[in-house]
């Protein structure tokens, strides 16, 4: 609550004390010239009926003092309630419990205001009724049977803010009721937000009894996922390609590295779970569901593969079409039209196709990072990436790259360190040219070697125009250093 907002009420409270106090006044004054008028006007009925009518013009006026001097009192109380529990609460970690608290403290002030009030104005009446209040055992069942479930809910309820378990923002799971983020907490039960968007309300009767997991919200909560691989895949490569996936992954947590180990040795392959630490837990469905996207990805670009049943009868032994592959023509005619391969002869461009590697990635991958050792190039067949180079600390995007461009040619030929880091915008599917592949063809014709050095010392100069614009730093490397660069790395 803001200043003016409390200054507000502050003027409010003192304007409604005001109209009661005078009320209180008033009363004193009009109560005696409105019994003098029914004195007056009883003339003719005898006397004992003019006290009863007098009597009974008290106590309407006592009944009135005691409205107002009750009003004034629950005034009081919810401005008292506004400046602690709304404004002071607030800035420390147990504003949670303050609607509980706030509760049994009106509740509390107001039985104390009603009876210090009733005994004030009627002593006697108040002298009859306290004992019926502190002493009945049979008004005390009664009280306690009808307020039984509410009784269970507040005492539950206290025991539970003492104890804290939980807090706002949290997820828990409860077996049999569900699980979601905790939205309020008060002296009745417990309201969570469902993953559905449905709101579960339990009483804190009910929560005593049962066992919650917590998830809390300023915790590193594990996460487990599952998946299976064939044995003839290797277990110590699919570990290490799938903790890398999951590293990139948004919402794991970069503090504690991803384990990914064999869970069991199945029937049909081997059973594996994945371990990460979510950053925000109420998000882990979309986490979940975007590691195993990524997984699918790796398996494809990796070749491993995802046993089937051993039950299962295959009859038809026609080849699974994959649906990212490409015949050599298509591939042959991408690189073609590359300029980095144009001192290439059909031939020898054809060979290139056929050694290439088709690689897919989902969006938000790392194909290569910055700084990395790189032996291969890419040539981008569908899809769109981002170049980033780091400045200040932080990525920013320098370059967009889409269908048809290629990068990391400088790891291909001399085997450099990448100098920038290429980041997928859309499902993007790469030709991956390795320097295995093309060190029989500059065997074969070592006349090539001039000719890609000088397409690399073009290349080398636009990017170094980019990067400057971008104030990286640049090494510069002349004409003779990248042909002597080439030959050596691939021993000529």
């Amino acid at each position: 609550m803001t200043k003016s907002d409390l200054r507000r009420q502050f003027f409010v409270l003192i304007f409604v004390a005001g109209i009661l106090i005078a009320s209180l006044i008033l009363v004193d004054y009009v109560k005696p010239p409105i019994e003098r008028y029914f004195s007056a006007l009883f003339t003719t009925v005898s006397q004992d009926q003019i006290n009863i009518s007098i009597e009974l013009i008290e106590n309407f006026f006592l009944i009135v003092k005691i409205i107002l001097w009750f009003v004034l009192v629950v005034t009081f109380v919810r401005f008292v309630n506004t400046l602690l529990f709304e404004t002071l609460l607030r800035k420390t970690s147990s504003y949670e419990i303050s609607t509980l608290v706030r509760n049994i403290f009106t509740v509390i002030i107001c039985l104390v205001a009603f009876f210090f009030i009733l005994q004030t104005y009627y002593p006697s009446a108040y002298e009859k009724l306290a004992p019926i209040f502190t002493g009945s055992a049979i008004i005390g069942v009664v009280i306690g049977l009808a307020l039984q479930d509410t009784l269970g809910n507040l005492f539950a309820g206290l025991a539970m803010q003492a104890d804290q378990p939980f807090q706002i923002g949290d997820v828990v799971s409860i077996d049999g009721k569900g699980s979601g983020v905790i939205e309020s907490i008060s002296w009745r039960g417990m309201k969570i937000r469902t993953f559905q968007n449905k709101l579960l309300i339990i009483s804190n009767s009910v929560l005593g009894k049962e066992a919650i997991e917590v998830a809390p919200r300023d915790n590193l909560n594990a996460r487990l996922v599952f998946f299976n691989t064939l044995y003839a895949n290797s277990p110590a490569k699919t570990s290490q390609v799938i903790r890398e996936v999951v590293r990139q992954v948004e919402n794991v947590s970069p503090k504690m590295r991803p384990v990914v180990r064999v869970r069991n040795l199945g029937d049909n392959g081997i059973d594996w779970e994945i371990k990460y630490w979510a950053e925000d837990y109420t998000k882990f469905n979309d986490t979940d569901a975007q590691i195993r996207q990524r997984i699918l990805y790796a398996f494809q670009r990796e070749k491993i593969d995802v046993p089937y049943p051993t039950r299962t009868l295959h009859i038809e032994n026609k080849v699974q079409e994959n649906a990212f592959a490409e015949t050599t023509n298509r591939i042959f005619e991408r690189l073609s039209n590359v300029p980095i391969f144009a001192p290439l002869s059909d031939d020898e461009t054809k060979q290139l196709a056929e050694s290439s590697l088709i690689r897919v990635f989902a969006p938000g991958e790392h194909i290569v990072r910055q700084g990395q050792p790189g032996k291969s190039m890419f040539v981008i067949h569908r899809g769109s990436v981002f170049v980033q180079l780091k400045e200040e600390g932080a990525a920013k995007n320098v370059q967009k790259l889409v269908e048809g461009d290629f990068f990391g040619e400088m790891g291909l030929f001399t085997g450099e360190p990448r100098s920038a880091t290429v980041v997928v915008e859309d499902e993007t599917e790469v030709l991956e040219i390795s320097n295995i592949s093309l060190k029989p063809i500059l065997e074969n014709n070592p006349e090539l070697v001039e000719s890609f050095s000088q397409l690399i010392e073009e290349r080398r100069a636009f990017l170094q125009t980019i990067q400057t614009e971008s104030n990286n730093d640049v090494e510069k490397i002349d004409k003779s250093g990248v042909f002597d660069s080439i030959k050596k790395f691939f021993g000529l």
